[in-house]
């Protein structure tokens, strides 16, 4: 890996990310010790301090352990690693990780009907107004990222009434890494997004207390553009290979 100085906007930051590109790029291995931390210094041209600073990040984000005796060393950020970290490892150096997308689309298809099963049980009527009030929205904008953001808005109600902390911090991971890529996915969502009866048959399952049919047109209404998306990604790491 090859380290190179740190723009001053922020510097802690940005000691986090080139260290965080270094971990889930390869170039450090599981296990690795890194440089000192005036070493690190010397060679981002920083303050010991913002290198302190980004590896406490580190180890808090379990993608380093501090030994005793000041030496730090990898670990694994798959067996370690928080949900929060997604949405760093989503954009990175300006590029989408496919991989990461396929993931985030198989977890959204996966965790999306369970939620709007549970918001049925659990909220029924009281959607009503908000879910009314998204779809309005979604169907009034013709801007295909602006619809995307108003069927995220949908979506949260949605977890809101579902009424689970797991689900709530799940979602808002997997929104804050889906939100930087809107632009790059607005074609393959539009065959979501533009579905606004499936969005209102959704949202009558809920609003009815019927946990099996809002359940079914979830899975309904978020398969087909899942798929579409999935095999755009096959498509496209057959290209590279």
């Amino acid at each position: 890996m090859t380290l190179r100085p740190v723009s001053r906007r922020s510097v802690p930051d940005e000691v986090f990310q080139q260290i965080l590109d270094g971990v889930v790029g390869g170039d450090f291995s599981p296990g690795d010790t890194l440089p000192s931390e005036r070493r690190l210094a010397e060679v981002l041209g920083v303050s010991r301090p913002a290198v302190r600073e980004a590896l406490q990040r580190m180890a808090q984000a379990g993608l380093v352990e501090v030994r005793q005796g000041g030496s730090t060393s990898i670990r694994d950020f798959r067996t370690h690693a928080g949900l929060d970290l997604l949405p760093r490892l989503l954009l990175r150096a300006g590029n989408l990780d496919l991989r990461v997308v396929r993931s985030v689309l198989e977890a959204r298809l996966a965790v999306g009907p369970k939620v709007a099963g549970l918001a049925a049980r659990r909220a029924g009527e009281a959607l009503r107004a908000p879910l009314t009030q998204a779809i309005a929205a979604l169907e009034s904008d013709s801007d295909p990222v602006s619809r995307q953001r108003h069927a995220l808005t949908f979506w949260d109600h949605i977890v809101t009434g579902a009424d689970s902390i797991a689900f709530r911090l799940m979602f808002n991971s997997l929104r804050a890494a889906y939100e930087p890529a809107q632009q790059a996915l607005a074609g393959a969502m539009a065959s979501e997004v533009d579905r606004v009866e499936a969005y209102r048959l959704l949202a009558d399952a809920i609003t009815e207390g019927d946990a099996d049919g809002a359940t079914s047109a979830a899975e309904d209404l978020l398969a087909p553009a899942t798929e579409k998306l999935l095999a755009m990604i096959r498509d496209l790491e057959q290209e590279a290979t």
